[in-house]
């Protein structure tokens, strides 16, 4: 002998006939902190930020960079034009 049950209801009728609790405002609460703490993570991936945690204190801007970038090729280091004999 098979008994065969169908019950047709949504998630939150089945819930509220087991007796369990209504887990909506939990979950939304959850779903606001994770979105924000998602947020913060990812303003602290922006591109400034990743140069300022990265760089030294004293190459902050870009004409900095590029000043160190044409000593490398010119082959003279940032500093190494105040360490040379003067003429």
């Amino acid at each position: 002998m098979k008994i065969k049950f169908d019950i047709d209801c949504t998630p939150e009728e089945a819930r509220a006939f087991l007796g369990l609790p209504d887990v909506v405002p939990l979950q939304t609460a959850m779903m606001e902190e994770v979105e924000k703490r998602m947020k913060d993570g990812l303003a602290a991936m922006s591109p400034e930020a990743i140069l300022n945690t990265w760089l030294p204190a004293g190459v902050r801007n870009l004409e900095e960079i590029q000043k160190i970038f044409w000593g490398q090729f010119r082959g003279t280091g940032r500093d190494n034009d105040k360490d040379k004999p003067s003429s």
